[in-house]
């Protein structure tokens, strides 16, 4: 049976990935007593890396903002992950962390992380409200524009 969270979802139109495995010595995520840490997340729709590139050069900040919200969908997949399917579970999205891949001079970072951000918010609501910060990068693994990594707070 469908929870509120997944109800929203479908609302959205938002069907979730499965879960990307991880690419190297390191975990998709940990929980640590209340807290979920998801490992940084990138642009993969399909099993595909979409959004290879720079912001500011290869993309605007609308795909840019495109590319953050596909990498929350992967985020929230995570987190369905460590919740053992329930996202009713969430408490709270505590912290993003975003890195957007741009050129030099591009002063932008915090409107193209707003892609995950909002989607937090459309999701889980108030509780979706979070800390973060949003810097930039000279370049990201294979070369995405935007790689994002979360904490959350489950019950």
């Amino acid at each position: 049976m469908a929870g509120e969270i997944d109800r929203r979802l479908e609302e959205l139109g938002i069907e979730l990935p499965r879960p990307a495995a991880p690419v190297a010595n390191y975990l998709p995520f940990v929980t640590a007593g209340k807290l979920v840490f998801v490992a940084g997340q990138l642009p993969v729709s399909d099993g595909e890396i979409k959004y290879v590139g720079k912001v500011g050069r290869d993309f605007g900040i609308e795909e840019g903002k495109a590319a953050a919200r596909l990498v929350g969908v992967n985020i929230i997949a995570q987190v369905k992950a460590a919740c053992g399917g329930d996202l009713d579970r969430v408490v709270r999205c505590v912290k993003l962390g975003g890195f957007v891949n741009c050129v030099e001079g591009f002063g932008e970072q915090p409107q193209v992380v707003n892609g995950c951000s909002d989607l937090m918010v459309e999701v889980f609501g108030d509780n979706g409200r979070h800390a973060r910060f949003a810097v930039g990068a000279n370049a990201l693994p294979l070369g995405v524009a935007v790689e994002i990594d979360a904490v959350f707070e489950i019950g």
